[in-house]
């Protein structure tokens, strides 16, 4: 008979298939991998479920309709699902103060002055210190011969502009001030007040405008304004050049969305706020014991994620958001990005947050609608099979060098499972929230960048910068030459190094810092995931009872997690490394492995 083992998982839906003769013999015949389509668990898999197998059946030149059985696996009830939000308390400035940063600044220092448009220049008085706005109707020739004309008989301390035209202009003036451009929305500029604008000499960073006190002393600010513009001074850290601005009437609203308390319903009930922290947070979850369900003080940041996660859940699911729990969480702090109202340049400042994901459990066996679906799809017989963890670890004892006891930990997008499958047949197993697409998530949400395809782009790939047209500089260091010239449009940028091509990072960000931000999500995740659910699968829930961990799933291939997650299990001395199942397939295929051998041991 033709069999296949499926695994769908939160990013990809994999494919085993074997043959099995009439002495239970196995031989494997080949496998496949699709991106899953719809939310795990739900009959929206079908899809992805039938492009795997065809896929797979058609390098044996077979069909289909030539499978004699399917088995998939037991994910549900527990669906593994990802949730991010920012918890943080969020002041928001109502057009109190602007800041700016330009990439082209000209000139050097610090500069304060009443704001005047160029075109009113006529109309200055003597006397009085001014920082000059020009939009960009008004061309550098223009501007430059307008100050020169006006040098003598008016105090010009600093320049606006619109157009990105700063260094033109410094070539063309008499005396030299600090100028700015790239100021987009010019015309928001409120003429007549007071603002102050400072330019870094070149490598260097501004310091008054990026320090709140700075801002306080230039523009002369009580303590409750000087409270109130730190996120302004936050958000122009590290800035090569910047404009603030006080604007009228002080008008400045306070709104603040507490981040609220996590109420874990368990052996024992804990309620702990997300003030305290992801390390509190996970200890909270510990101590609770056995968990039945998770959720958020209501109006409260925390609260209104874990409403969101319900229903979106209670949405795929057909279910009302009371049959929906939440059985397990992973909280992770971090830094996020919160916008400044009345910001010039959409400015951000960084606020400590916390990541959460979230494993979302249903009344229903949706695995059960799915088998259905497909039996009547393809006419074949469809049986859910096995729970996934135990699938996982059968198929990881294919790969060479392994024994029982064995311990395994499956990375996937949206759970990392471990299983500690004994000598006497005995399996310890336990589902943990939080993978790949949380790393995705926070890496994303640091580095502020706009799409979540770049942030997973940047946790696949490793990265370098493009120093000149025939050279780069890898992110360890090293430095590789070609023949051929690069591509001109690459100069100057980070990019990643795929396996075909160079894809540009369009943000600028230094390659430092989005190195340093990949590496501290992954860690955060999977180490801290690994050693969780290793815990509970340990005899006497000690890691040093674990003798060897074979790391399966997306996640295992990787190209830094499994070397982190060895060094940190080798603090126990543990043997530890990626596994490859049936000597061909490397960490993936091991739970649909792992159902195709299951049916033969039924068998026997």
């Amino acid at each position: 008979m033709i069999l296949a083992g499926v695994d769908i998982g939160n990013s990809t839906t994999e494919v085993c298939v074997a043959s099995v003769d009439q002495n239970g013999q196995l031989e494997f015949l080949s496998s496949s991998a699709k991106v899953t389509t719809g939310t795990k668990g739900t009959v929206a898999n079908v899809h992805g479920i039938k492009a795997a197998l065809a896929e797979a059946m058609s390098k044996v030149g077979m069909g289909i309709h030539q499978l004699d059985l399917i088995r998939l696996n037991e994910a549900a009830p527990v669906i593994g699902d990802t949730a991010m939000e920012t918890i943080t308390e969020t002041i928001i400035t109502e057009s109190s103060m602007i800041g700016h940063n330009p990439s082209t600044p000209a000139g050097a220092g610090q500069a304060v002055g009443q704001l005047l448009f160029i075109e009113h220049i006529h109309q200055a008085q003597p006397g009085i210190p001014y920082i000059v706005a020009a939009s960009s109707e008004h061309p550098y020739e223009e501007v430059a011969a307008l100050l020169n004309q006006y040098e003598s008989s008016l105090q010009v301390e600093g320049l606006i502009l619109q157009a990105d035209e700063a260094v033109l202009v410094e070539n063309r003036i008499h005396k030299k001030i600090p100028i700015i451009d790239e100021v987009r929305k010019i015309t928001a500029v409120p003429e007549g007040k007071l603002a102050a604008i400072e330019v870094a000499l070149s490598g260097q960073s501004i310091r008054m405008l990026s320090n709140p006190y700075g801002i306080a002393t230039l523009l002369q600010l009580n303590a409750e304004e000087t409270r109130l513009v730190t996120p302004i001074a936050k958000s122009l850290i590290g800035k090569r050049s910047a404009v603030v601005i006080k604007t009228p009437n002080g008008n400045v609203q306070e709104n603040v969305l507490p981040a609220g308390e996590i109420y874990i319903q368990g052996d024992h009930n804990q309620a702990i706020n997300v003030d305290e922290g992801a390390e509190k947070i996970l200890e909270a979850l510990q101590n609770a014991g056995q968990v039945w369900d998770i959720s958020g003080q209501p109006n409260t940041n925390v609260g209104n994620m874990f409403s969101k996660i319900k229903t979106s859940m209670s949405e795929v699911s057909g279910e009302n958001n009371q049959q929906i729990r939440v059985t397990d969480i992973l909280a992770v702090d971090t830094l996020a990005p919160v916008a400044i109202s009345g910001a010039l340049a959409g400015e951000t400042c960084m606020e400590k947050a916390v990541g959460i994901a979230a494993m979302v459990k249903t009344q229903q066996l949706p695995m059960q609608q799915i088998a259905e679906q497909l039996r009547e799809e393809l006419h074949t017989e469809v049986k859910v099979a096995g729970v996934e963890a135990i699938m996982a670890s059968l198929g990881a004892m294919t790969t060479p060098g392994t024994e029982l006891p064995l311990a395994i930990l499956d990375m996937g997008g949206g759970s990392t499972d471990a299983a500690v499958l004994n000598q006497d047949g005995s399996v310890n197993i336990t589902h943990q929230a939080g993978a790949g697409e949380l790393v995705t998530m926070l890496i994303q949400t640091e580095l502020g960048l706009n799409a979540r395809s770049t942030a997973e782009l940047i946790k696949r790939y490793p990265l370098a910068k493009v120093e000149s047209l025939f050279h780069l500089r890898l992110e360890n260091g090293e430095m590789q030459f070609f023949d051929e010239s690069i591509d001109p449009r690459l100069f100057g940028h980070v990019i990643l190094l795929t396996e075909d091509r160079f894809i540009r990072i369009d943000e600028e960000i230094p390659m430092e810092k989005i190195v340093q931000v990949r590496k501290e999500a992954k860690r955060k995740v999977f180490v801290t995931n690994a050693i969780r659910a290793l815990g509970k699968v340990a005899v006497d829930h000690q890691i040093k009872n674990i003798g060897n961990v074979v790391l399966v799933g997306g996640s295992a291939e990787d190209f830094e997690i499994p070397e982190m997650l060895m060094e940190e299990l080798a603090n126990y001395r543990i043997v530890c490394g990626r596994g490859n199942i049936r000597g061909s397939e490397g960490p993936r295929n091991a739970v649909a492995t792992g159902l195709v051998m299951s049916y033969v041991g039924e068998q026997k």
